[in-house]
């Protein structure tokens, strides 16, 4: 059954894991969270994580997608969703550009820079550079 996914960082078109995780997906375009959230650029990878603090933070911009089961499946195993601070919670987004809101699932978990509005930091590492 298809799914709404918002992604905010190396999930995005043009970053590391996007090909990885989001190949097969359809793009739906560039979406917003109608709420503030907690965005920042933590842990020793340097990747971006967006914490399930609803009212702190910016309106996150990123981009939404319609994935299937098996797409799911490799984002969850991507982002180790079930270890400690790293989950899937439901969130309203909109349309950067004017629509209706959609409610999409997205990820959360700790911090190398402040809030951030929209991700493009160029320090991630991917799993397969890692030492």
């Amino acid at each position: 059954m298809p799914q709404d996914v918002f992604v905010f960082g190396t999930l995005k078109r043009g970053f590391a894991l996007h090909e990885q995780g989001l190949s097969r997906a359809r793009f739906l375009g560039i979406f917003r969270t109608l709420e503030c959230y907690a965005m920042l650029i933590a842990g020793p990878w340097f990747a971006p994580m967006m914490f399930n603090e609803p009212g702190n933070g910016h309106h996150v911009v990123g981009e939404l997608y319609e994935s299937g089961d098996d797409t799911i499946a490799r984002l969850d195993q991507l982002e180790s969703l079930g270890i400690p601070g790293n989950l899937r919670v439901a969130i309203d987004v909109e349309p950067v550009a004017g629509g209706p809101i959609r409610t999409a699932r997205q990820l959360a978990k700790p911090v190398h820079s402040d809030y951030l509005r929209v991700y493009e930091d160029g320090r991630f590492v991917p799993f397969d550079r890692r030492g």
